[in-house]
């Protein structure tokens, strides 16, 4: 009876060996981790990053519209409609302002306002 020999130190052989018991283990067939269905849930995320960042130019489009606002120091987040704004604004009346105006762009769901009033520091 001959006796297989591993290649170097056989660690990789023991990998893939490893691989193709795990996915067996688990009832899957090695077909199921196929390049197409790999690919087509990849390009789920690669959709909803470019629609928070459509949605988020039109919430600082709105901003901008909006002269008394400096959105310099306002950060917006958004995630699946959801927007964050963060940062500081110049006065307590402004954080109304800036949540009230991110709450009428079209497609957010929902607004979480953890805006600050900017604090001037003494010289």
């Amino acid at each position: 009876m001959k006796s297989i020999k591993p290649f170097g130190s056989g660690f990789a052989a023991l990998i893939v060996l490893a691989s193709i018991g795990a996915a067996s283990y688990a009832g899957d067939t090695i077909a199921a981790a196929s390049a197409p269905s790999v690919a087509s849930s990849a390009s789920a995320p690669v959709a909803t990053r470019k629609e928070n960042r459509a949605l988020r130019k039109l919430v600082y489009a709105e901003f901008a519209k909006d002269k008394s606002i400096d959105a310099g120091d306002i950060g917006v987040g958004v995630k699946s409609g959801a927007v964050t704004l963060t940062g500081t604004v110049i006065d307590a009346a402004q954080i109304e302002k800036v949540g009230a105006l991110a709450k009428g762009v079209p497609g957010v769901v929902s607004v979480t306002n953890k805006l600050a009033i900017r604090r001037n520091f003494a010289q």
